[in-house]
């Protein structure tokens, strides 16, 4: 017995859905994501609530058990995250989400009828261990507690081929069988499989593997939606499987690559990742001042941020920057790489926090043309969304990607910490370019010894 019947379940279920479908148009605009963000999480808590209501009366005690012990575990790890860390904890939740999307299908295994319901189950646990394993490689891989070079070894294409091939094959087995055995199995060869995966991958590429883990995701919770009869899943599953698809293809896009191309291109001997040896080659350096008059005498400045901004929390600094330069009469713009940062929009979420008007922040295809008529370039904590050998280096791992065309501005400044390479591991040749000038230092002190600077002009 449970205090909804199976028609207002039903019915709470399809307002929650509609809520979901609503929150992905809203967060299609910046100015209507908070909206969409708020509309959205209105349908998830709906949802919540309406599946303890539905529940069995006996089954509550258990639910509010693993209710206190997620949010004990969560809560506390949510508010502490920093937003450099903010990539690791979505990776975190997503392969969360996919684990416990294979558990649910493992525990059901016993309770599924029929041929389809079975395959769902299947399809379920190979799809959420690949993405709890792949998750679980790339928080490693953006915390660097492992290398973000791509990790390979000799024959590991086949033992690849030979994991799928086996998780295929067993999986067969579970369907025929339905055995708890076998299907402990898949679950094993699943997470080999995303391990296997995600290893090869180096460097600039791990946001876009997190993308398409997301939609792995989603697409174990919505066969689970088939093994547990709900249609709610079903319906969040699809869109986020879909969504984070769609995501992937346009990140891969902006590299200028392929999907299989981003996942298996180690194998070939390509990767993103390269030396992290610091350049000893001079450069043109610079101070504080001498930044705040080339900046407050332009008529017009481009702003690039990158993840060093993001890790010395200096994005309401800039913003300040910004705005004192706007009062002086200088026309200032924000360029937006796509795949900037560690994750999908991360420097519109970054910016948006201090703040910054939507207006302000170009896409790449239209402020490349600008460039040209740009009197000073501020690169703050970015390198290889701004690098030349993407363009000119064949051999180079990021050959092929869409830059933001930097070098066509007439003044160009690199607010750096070090002349470390950028995540994809290669020396920008630009850093060397006679109208290139650095500012070494924190990215946030530097920012702010600049605001300082251009106040007392």
């Amino acid at each position: 017995m449970s205090i909804l019947n199976a028609e207002w379940t039903a019915l709470l279920y399809l307002v929650a859905a509609v809520c979901f479908i609503l929150a992905l148009k809203g967060l299609s605009s910046p100015k209507t994501a908070r909206r969409g963000n708020l509309i959205g999480a209105g349908g998830a808590t709906l949802a919540v609530i309406t599946v303890f209501l539905s529940a069995k009366l006996d089954n509550i005690p258990f639910i509010l058990l693993a209710i206190a012990v997620g949010s004990a575990i969560a809560a506390p790890i949510s508010r502490r995250v920093q937003m450099t860390q903010m990539p690791q904890l979505v990776a975190l939740f997503n392969g969360v989400g996919g684990g416990a999307a294979a558990l649910v299908a493992m525990l059901e295994l016993g309770h599924s009828e029929g041929p389809w319901v079975l395959v769902a189950v299947v399809f379920t646990m190979l799809v959420g261990a690949v993405s709890f394993a792949g998750s679980a490689i790339t928080v490693a891989k953006l915390q660097e507690l492992i290398t973000t070079r791509p990790v390979v070894f000799p024959g590991m294409k086949w033992v690849m081929t030979l994991a799928v091939v086996a998780a295929l094959v067993i999986g067969g087995f579970v369907v025929a069988t339905g055995s708890t055995g076998w299907a402990i199995l898949l679950l094993v060869i699943g997470l080999a499989v995303g391990l296997l995966l995600v290893l090869p991958v180096g460097g600039a590429d791990v946001p876009i593997v997190i993308s398409l883990l997301n939609a792995f995701t989603g697409l174990a919770v919505a066969a689970s939606g088939v093994v547990l009869d709900n249609v709610l899943l079903v319906v969040a599953g699809t869109l986020v499987g879909a969504s984070g698809t769609i995501l992937t293809r346009a990140m891969a896009s902006a590299m200028g690559r392929g999907v299989s191309g981003i996942m298996f291109g180690a194998f070939r001997g390509g990767s993103t990742a390269g030396s992290t040896v610091q350049s000893n080659r001079p450069v043109r350096s610079s101070n504080a001042e001498d930044v705040a008059v080339m900046l407050a005498y332009a008529q017009r400045v481009v702003i690039v941020p990158g993840y060093g901004l993001a890790v010395a929390q200096g994005q309401h600094t800039i913003a300040e920057l910004a705005t004192t330069l706007e009062a002086r009469g200088v026309d200032v713009a924000f360029a937006i790489h796509p795949v900037a940062g560690r994750m999908p929009g991360h420097m519109n979420v970054l910016l948006a926090e201090a703040n910054v008007p939507y207006e302000s922040l170009k896409e790449m295809a239209e402020v490349n043309p600008e460039f040209k008529n740009t009197d000073v370039v501020l690169v703050v904590g970015a390198n290889d969304v701004v690098n030349p050998a993407a363009k000119t280096s064949p051999g180079s791992p990021i050959y092929g990607m869409p830059i933001l065309e930097v070098e066509d501005g007439r003044q160009i400044v690199f607010l750096k910490r070090s002349m470390r390479p950028g995540f994809a591991g290669i020396e920008n040749e630009l850093l060397f370019d006679p109208k290139t000038t650095l500012l070494f230092g924190d990215a946030k002190d530097s920012l702010t010894k600049v605001l300082g600077a251009v106040n007392a002009l």
